[in-house]
């Protein structure tokens, strides 16, 4: 590595284990849990799938987590999964889940959760709505919700580039907000709304797969290799909301004591969202006949909970509620973001520009890089197809660093491990099994924009030796 222990010295730390506790919470709970229960019901259309498949997703979330929990411990330095994966494999390697983080996978999150703030925001006020095209040029449409999800994006990159305390206050203020807001939708949903005959009706049928057919508008009994696709594709929508926990690891250079509280923030933090999550789910189906979940209007789930729940005026306390959860999320990816490509610039693997702190002691110019570049993903507009993109090199990459763990017990055993990955060597074999399982049917029956994921991610590789033959140059 080319980092030495002095290098990381102006990066503060001022972050403890509640701080670090927020960020996951914070990073992983955005637009997901209110929007992606439709699109997962049309997939598999009963109640016991759609709780399985969020069970199923926390489930692998947390073995993921804690299994990181060792490599954190072992490496707690900024840069995260980058540094792991490094020190696991090779340069290349390291390289190509940066190149890959910053062309997707933080990037496409970034603008994906900043297209659900605009979605939310046009509820409250119509005129910021995708159906309102300001410019247009051949093909490309630029409308009202796109300017204000970059809005939104630099809005935060401004805040965040003042320093680290300032993405802390609005981190945990805002968790705080979203978590008590949660599980007050949860207990009032339960309370005010659930009907037994709903609730009845949607579990008459548990087992009972359907996948809805959006040609014939009817509902086909699925089982076999088509419910194995079914599900996961579902799990596009519940692990793309479980994702970005891992966003602490990459601030380790600005935890204190970060070989103890990385890791507990780890678990501490998915197991919070996870017991969210699946709560508000049970919620839904409580609340609502599974076709009201399926065919929400613009998939916002939990606005049409609301809508049993206290009526039309609550629609818009909810739509208020998810900006501030969006708001939130978008804090947390882009605080976290800029860290990675940090360290990837001191390692000569991103611009020289990068490797600089600011007057703040923050890394500025990564976190206007990442602007820029969030920014024209916004452009894009399709938040389907960017959580396509991103959760395929997502998934391979964690299950790359969790098969880390294993390399690493072997290329250094004699190395300081303050804590050991939870269920060593179960649980993250496990995780690698359901994960690869998860890949494997996406690259199959989504080819079309989980296989163009996979192409971004491999034309890293020349980008890679390009990058250091120009650093032996001296011209990078």
């Amino acid at each position: 590595m080319s980092q030495t222990p002095n290098e990381d010295k102006h990066l503060k730390r001022e972050l403890g284990l509640l701080d670090g506790t927020m960020l996951v919470v914070g990073s992983m709970i955005g637009s997901g849990i209110f929007i992606v229960s439709a699109g997962m019901v049309q997939q598999v259309g009963s109640a016991g799938w759609l709780i399985l498949i969020w069970v199923l997703s926390g489930l692998m979330t947390m073995i993921a987590a804690v299994s990181y929990g060792e490599l954190s411990a072992m490496f707690p330095k900024a840069g995260g999964q980058y540094i792991y994966l490094k020190e696991a494999y090779n340069e290349l390697i390291g390289f190509l889940y940066g190149w890959s983080f910053f062309a997707v996978i933080q990037t496409g999150t970034i603008a994906a959760v900043g297209v659900a703030f605009a979605k939310f925001t046009a509820y409250i006020y119509p005129p910021f709505s995708d159906e309102n095209v300001l410019y247009q040029i051949g093909s490309f449409r630029l409308n009202a919700a796109q300017l204000v999800s970059i809005v939104i994006i630099i809005l935060l990159t401004y805040i965040n580039s003042r320093g680290v305390k300032n993405g802390k206050y609005i981190q945990t203020i805002f968790t705080v907000a979203k978590i008590a807001s949660l599980f007050g939708l949860v207990i009032f949903g339960l309370l005010l709304a659930a009907k037994s005959e709903v609730w009845n009706a949607n579990w008459s049928d548990t087992w009972t797969a359907k996948s809805w057919n959006k040609e014939t508008s009817q509902w086909n009994i699925i089982g076999g290799s088509v419910l194995f696709s079914a599900i996961a594709a579902s799990m596009v929508g519940s692990l793309f909301s479980s994702d970005a926990w891992n966003g602490v690891t990459f601030i380790s250079g600005e935890i204190k004591k970060p070989e103890r509280n990385v890791g507990l923030s780890l678990f501490f933090g998915t197991l919070i969202v996870t017991i969210i999550y699946i709560s508000a789910n049970l919620m839904y189906v409580a609340v609502m006949p599974l076709d009201a979940i399926a065919f929400a209007p613009s998939e916002r789930v939990a606005v049409e909970a609301s809508q049993y729940i206290f009526g039309t005026t609550g629609t818009y306390i909810i739509a208020i509620m998810i900006m501030v959860s969006t708001f939130g999320c978008n804090n947390g990816l882009i605080l976290a973001g800029a860290r990675v490509y940090y360290t990837m610039a001191k390692d000569g693997l991103f611009f020289k520009k990068a490797a600089t702190l600011n007057n703040a002691s923050v890394p500025g110019w990564g976190l206007w890089f990442q602007c820029i570049w969030a920014s024209a993903l916004c452009l894009t507009g399709k938040y389907g197809d960017l959580l396509d993109y991103v959760m395929i090199i997502v998934v391979i990459f964690y299950i790359l660093t969790i098969l880390g763990i294993f390399i690493l017990r072997k290329k250094m055993p004699n190395a300081e491990r303050p804590y050991k990955a939870f269920g060593f060597p179960v649980l993250p074999a496990l995780y690698i099994l359901l994960a690869a399982a998860f890949c494997f049917a996406l690259l199959k029956d989504k080819t079309d924009t989980c296989g163009w994921g996979v192409l971004i991610m491999l034309a890293g590789i020349p980008v890679y030796y390009l990058s250091k033959n120009r650093a032996k140059n001296n011209t990078l």
